[in-house]
């Protein structure tokens, strides 16, 4: 369970660029790159060169950026395709190919021997021309596959000693936890080999699968900012790290936190959508407590009702308190932020005032603060 030593692969440039808003510039490509790699992603996934002029050239400027994380890029199983993205200079090449019956049928047309023709021809001939570079050998749409073609395709690979590790791709996002981590735990048992896992999000199990999977051994994970990608996204970065974080904050502790907000907001902004109001530990609303017997715990004891710390993020929790549910500790604790030493009968009596003005519209904490401060100065 290598839970604290995998890798995070950022695909927000790759994987990302396939969302519905996504058209990144050159300039924002350079800066989400270098936010993520601030951040301290070990590896920067880009769009193949042969997608477009700029996408080449967008590689070889972040490449050229010279950042501490190891930029790959993701290309067909194609050695013209492998030939184009060595050109550019990259670290790592991502070379993947269709296992299942609809895709060897709809995409590329090949049988699973001629799945296993190309990619022995593509990855000997990559390692032949880039013996340092970094190479990983992924199946699409994994779990679609039959699993005595998808291990026929992995152990031919493994067997020509070329490859940095196996992928793994859930490519419509049908898989269970319990099937990622069958399949994983299998590939790490048969080959030895690192093993990457893709997981999209289209039932919302990708960061249970993702975690499923370095359970059972995977080294690395995909992830995008706020789980952009096609239809409904990938990974998300954020929510990978929310929970790993719940189950031993060390495993996290070797990412800058703190960031992760402005990375949200950057991209949210750049794809034109606002961070969701509940997404993992930067949305709007995942440190305002409101009701008031959950008020009062958090007050007193924060873990009562938070697995996260905010501080961690840079973050700071809210207790509002302008609505019905609100109590008087709430209001208490608003009363000695604003510096006033109002006692319990003049709270409790405050509390009361908000909830019936609450019944017919919420308060908004100026609007609280103006009843905090007029009592303080009655009884002044």
């Amino acid at each position: 369970m290598p839970l604290d030593r995998y890798s995070i692969i950022d695909s927000t440039l790759r994987e990302g660029e396939q969302f519905s808003t996504a058209t990144f510039t050159t300039a924002q490509k350079l800066h989400i790159a270098g936010l993520l790699d601030d951040f301290g992603v070990e590896m920067i996934e880009m769009t193949t060169p042969c997608a477009s002029p700029r996408s080449e050239a967008d590689i070889r400027a972040v490449v050229g950026a010279g950042l501490k994380a190891r930029i790959l890029t993701h290309i067909r199983c194609h050695k013209d395709d492998a030939q184009r993205a060595l050109d550019t200079g990259v670290h790592g090449l991502d070379v993947v190919i269709g296992t299942s019956a609809l895709l060897m049928k709809h995409g590329h047309g090949k049988s699973i021997e001629q799945v296993i023709d190309a990619a022995r021809e593509v990855l000997t001939f990559v390692r032949e021309q880039a013996p340092d570079v970094i190479l990983r050998f992924s199946t699409e749409d994994s779990f679609r596959s039959r699993e005595a073609d998808l291990l026929r395709v992995y152990l031919a690979v493994a067997e020509l000693g070329v490859v940095n590790r196996l992928g793994v791709a859930d490519t419509v996002g049908v898989a269970l936890p319990s099937q990622v981590y069958a399949l994983v735990h299998q590939l790490v048992r048969l080959t030895g080999l690192d093993v990457e896992f893709h997981g999209h999000n289209d039932s919302g199990c990708a960061i249970a699968n993702a975690c499923a999977a370095l359970e059972a051994g995977a080294t690395h994970v995909d992830t995008c900012v706020l789980g952009i990608g096609e239809r409904n996204g990938i990974t998300p970065l954020g929510g990978l790290i929310a929970r790993l974080y719940t189950l031993d904050r060390r495993y996290v502790e070797k990412y800058r936190l703190p960031l992760l907000p402005e990375i949200d907001a950057t991209v949210a902004g750049m794809i034109g959508i606002s961070v969701p109001f509940n997404n993992y530990i930067t949305g709007s609303s995942a440190f305002i407590h409101k009701a008031g017997i959950h008020a009062k715990a958090v007050l007193a004891d924060p873990s009562t009702y938070e697995i996260i710390q905010p501080q961690d993020f840079g973050l700071q929790r809210e207790v509002a308190i302008g609505h019905r549910l609100t109590g008087w500790n709430g209001v208490r604790e608003r009363s000695l932020a604003l510096g006033l030493r109002l006692d319990e009968p003049t709270l409790r009596a405050i509390a009361r005032q908000i909830k019936d003005h609450a019944d017919e519209r919420a308060l908004s904490m100026p609007e609280v603060d103006a009843l905090l401060l007029s009592a303080a100065q009655e009884r002044a």
